[in-house]
Order: structure tokens, then C-alpha cells, then sequence
């Protein structure tokens, strides 16, 4: 029992330094600056969600499924803890939770179904872009297939995540 417990530990802490390394990659200027992913809640929401599909996709390739679970819940938790900070109360609370795991996994599943470089680029177009016509999409594309194949050669049940060069 208690090996069990040392380990749930274990997880939920590299959990948390995988969610870190996710957020502060998805809050890297050149995102919105140079690659006009809007900076809003919902952009920055995307983003940490599109990182947060590389790393649960490396995580299942190496069967690490605890580990992946307690990322999700990380992610969870700290979507939970930014709406909170937006000032969302209990009421609304439940409902706004609900809308972000439906966006969270429709996305998961739209980019886990974007086997090249073009549908990925449909898929980023749809959701990272909200469907506006933007010339970026590609680029974000291109930067996701390099950071999918560097991860691809990491472990990263220790918690330590490198995406590679910025686009």
C-alpha cells in the first residue's frame, strides 16, 4: 500500500513539472506576436492544449498511463484554478469546467486524427485559429510535427519536457 501511494506521489509530481513546461511554452511570446495566435483566454487555452496533446500522445506511446492521468488532472486543476481567477463563481463554475474538457478532448481528438503536415494544419486552422483564414496555421504545423518527433526520443517520466526550437 504504501509503494502505491509513494508512486501516485511520484507521478502527481512530475505531473505538475509536465503541466509547468507545458504553460510556459504556451505562453512564449512568438506564439502571438509573430504567429498571430490571438492572446486571449481562449488562445492561450488552445495553446496549452495543443502542448498538452504532444505530451499525452509521447505519454501513451510509452505507456506511462498514470502519469498521463495525472497530467490531465493538473490540467484540470489549474483550468479550474484560472477561472477562478477570472473572477467565475461556483455557479457558473460547473458549466464553464464542462465546456473546457468538450473543447479539450474535441481537440485532443482533432489533432490525434491529423496524421501530416496538411491536416494538421486544417485542424490548428479550426480550433487554434477559430476557423479564421490565417497564413500561420502552416507554420504551427510544421512546429508541431518537430516538437511531436523531439519528444518522440524522450522519456518523460521524470517530468522534463523540451518541445524543441520555437517557430
Amino acid at each position: 500500500m504504501l509503494n502505491i501511494a509513494g508512486k501516485s506521489r511520484a507521478w502527481r509530481k512530475a505531473a505538475a513539472r509536465l503541466n509547468a513546461g507545458i504553460v510556459s511554452r504556451a505562453r512564449e511570446p512568438a506564439f502571438y506576436a509573430k504567429l498571430g495566435v490571438a492572446d486571449t483566454v481562449d488562445g492561450r487555452f488552445d495553446l496549452i492544449v495543443l502542448h498538452a496533446w504532444l505530451v499525452l500522445e509521447r505519454l501513451r506511446a510509452q505507456r506511462l498511463n498514470d502519469l498521463s492521468q495525472a497530467l490531465t488532472d493538473a490540467l484540470f486543476v489549474s483550468f479550474d484554478e484560472g477561472l477562478r481567477d477570472l473572477g467565475a463563481g461556483d455557479m457558473g463554475l460547473g458549466r464553464r469546467m464542462k465546456a473546457m474538457a468538450d473543447a479539450f478532448y474535441g481537440r485532443l481528438k482533432a489533432y490525434g486524427g491529423s496524421p501530416d503536415e496538411g491536416a494538421m494544419t486544417q485542424a490548428l486552422g479550426r480550433n487554434l485559429y477559430r476557423g479564421a483564414a490565417d497564413g500561420h496555421a502552416a507554420d504551427v504545423a510544421r512546429y508541431v510535427l518537430v516538437a511531436k518527433a523531439r519528444l518522440a526520443e524522450e522519456d518523460l517520466a521524470s517530468g522534463d519536457v523540451d518541445f524543441g526550437p520555437l517557430p
